[in-house]
């Protein structure tokens, strides 16, 4: 009889000790959130009451039903403008392109609700936009509702496209639409017959992030919603009432949240797998010159979407300089706001660092680890944890918040209202921006350089950190941008887990534009934004970059 062996060496204990910490504070949680969601609030038996009311009331469902109309039709106009403008300024010209770029890659890393409490000074009912055309007697539509959350996700969520597909016409080969030229195809037949299938897998990813950013976003449709409910602020909403009782029936329709978005996601996955296909880029597109009435409209369009994009973080960087009074504006400039922050708030600030940069400690660790054993070390269990930590990615944060509070609300782990709470939730959501590039950066280093180092007497352990992590080092900061400035900017989950000890920025904005104290929320707004920005310029320095790709 032959014995099973396991060869317990550095991998091995990396891998068990990942499975053990994913399983805790991963699996546990969402165990604990579907055991909830099917158990009687009065005697704990099981039950389908919760999902029989969701569905039996007009009031829950229709919710369910705005979140997927806003959604898609955020998506649709993300797509609308986002797509062309990546083929115009690939195949054309465009005077400011790398500014255009730098101002997209802003707009996208600022958090929507600062989109939507800039466009609420802008064109609410008290707006500088609203008042002016009132002065001509000119009514402005409402920037609540339907519609404002509708134009505040679009602005903020087209640059996903943008990137996306910007990413894939630059590996195109120009052989290609040289040869439909010359079969006597036009401009316009040429993008939807060539292009336009050689994009389809990236645009169909681009369009799910966009889809389940809007599906999740908790913070517009809060502000601006105006009656116009949607999932995520439901599950919120019903969660706060039902604190300090048992959280089923919040429990219950953060599951039907789960199970949408994952049905999505394996329907994305399937239709990316079914179109997807390798080209190599020999003679990649040249932008051709770009004159006359043509190019001068051109220009135009881009350059106005640029700066609708913009306006949110012109708007609070500007009235965060303005004297106020509760919550008007006034006319002379001032630094009280920023005063007050430093007064009363400064520990928002201090704790959104913090958190941000113990939470990106962990997620550049375990990223490169995760990384390295889903390619080089592909077993089962490593596929497993490469599978799992990619869940998050999809997960709304408010229902990321509720299962980690439902899993570790009572003892003997007892975490609700700590930093370490805060920092798993980070961990767990932005994991995947790091996890994904430090793989795609490890497909591009020869395993053979590792094992010369292992032949002449260096460690497993010491080869990784001192030869393949350093060679890993361009491609995981791409993704550690990205975590980092989503960690800082992260209020969804915050919002449910955050005391008043453990309040970052994000949920001190939302709670300052609650109060309508609008000039610290724009200065708290600013630092954020500030932040964002040298953040970016650190990246563009450390790799020589001019963009970010995703």
């Amino acid at each position: 009889m032959t014995k099973f062996k396991i060869k317990f060496d550095f991998w091995t204990a990396i891998t068990l000790c990942l499975a053990l910490l994913f399983g805790i504070f991963l699996l546990y949680p969402m165990f604990s959130l579907f055991v909830s969601g099917f158990k009687s609030p009065t005697d704990g038996t099981f039950t389908f009451h919760h999902f029989i009311k969701f569905f039996q009331k007009k009031y829950y469902y229709q919710g369910l039903v705005n979140s997927f109309l806003i959604s898609s039709c955020v998506t649709f106009l993300a797509v609308l403008i986002g797509a062309p403008m990546a083929y115009l300024t690939t195949a054309y010209k465009v005077k400011g392109k790398k500014l255009i770029e730098i101002l997209i890659i802003i707009s996208m890393l600022s958090p929507p609700f600062i989109g939507a409490y800039s466009w609420v000074l802008l064109s609410g009912r008290s707006g500088i936009v609203t008042k002016f055309f009132q002065f001509f007697g000119i009514e402005m539509p409402s920037i609540y509702g339907f519609g404002g959350i509708l134009l505040v996700l679009t602005l903020k969520l087209f640059p996903f496209i943008y990137l996306y597909v910007s990413g894939a016409l630059k590996k195109l080969d120009v052989s290609l639409s040289e040869a439909a030229e010359s079969l006597g195809c036009n401009s316009v037949k040429k993008v939807f017959t060539i292009i336009l299938p050689l994009i389809t897998p990236t645009l169909l990813a681009g369009s799910l992030l966009v889809f389940m950013n809007a599906l999740a976003d908790f913070g517009t449709p809060m502000l601006i919603g105006e009656g116009f409910n949607v999932m995520p602020v439901m599950i919120y909403s019903e969660f706060i009432s039902e604190v300090g009782g048992q959280a089923n029936f919040s429990a219950a329709m953060a599951i039907i949240m789960v199970f949408v978005t994952a049905l999505l996601f394996m329907g994305q996955k399937y239709m990316i797998n079914k179109k997807s296909f390798t080209m190599s880029s020999l003679r990649p597109v040249q932008p051709a010159a770009w004159k006359g009435l043509k190019g001068m409209l051109g220009h135009v369009a881009i350059y106005f979407v640029v700066f609708l994009a913009i306006i949110p973080q012109l708007t609070v960087v500007v009235t965060s300089f303005l004297e106020t009074r509760g919550s008007r504006f006034l006319a002379g400039l001032s630094l009280e706001s920023y005063r007050t922050v430093l007064r009363s708030m400064w520990h928002s600030v201090t704790n959104t660092y913090m958190f941000g940069l113990i939470a990106i400690f962990i997620i550049v660790l375990l990223g490169m680890f995760i990384a390295y054993l889903s390619t080089r070390k592909k077993n089962l269990l490593t596929s497993a944890i490469d599978t799992i930590t990619m869940f998050p990615y999809i997960l709304p944060g408010s229902v990321l918040g509720i299962t980690l509070l439902l899993a570790f609300n009572k003892k003997p782990v007892l975490m609700s209202g700590t930093i370490i709470i805060m920092v798993i939730a980070y961990v767990l959501r932005k994991l995947p921006y790091t996890l994904r590039s430090s793989a795609a950066i490890l497909y591009q280093i020869s395993p053979s350089l590792e094992e010369a180092s292992i032949s002449l007497g260096c460690s497993p352990m010491k080869t990784f950190f001192k030869v393949t992590a350093v060679m890993m080092l361009p491609g995981v900061l791409a993704g550690a941008l990205m975590s980092w400035i989503t960690v800082i900017n992260e209020l969804c989950a915050s919002v449910i887990l955050y005391t008043g000890s453990t309040r970052t920025m994000s949920v001190a904005i939302y709670a300052e534009v609650v109060k309508q104290s609008y000039g610290t929320a724009a200065a708290l707004s600013s630092i954020l934004i500030a932040t964002t920005i040298i953040s970016l310029l650190i990246f563009f320095k450390l790799t020589g970059s001019k963009t970010v790709s995703l």
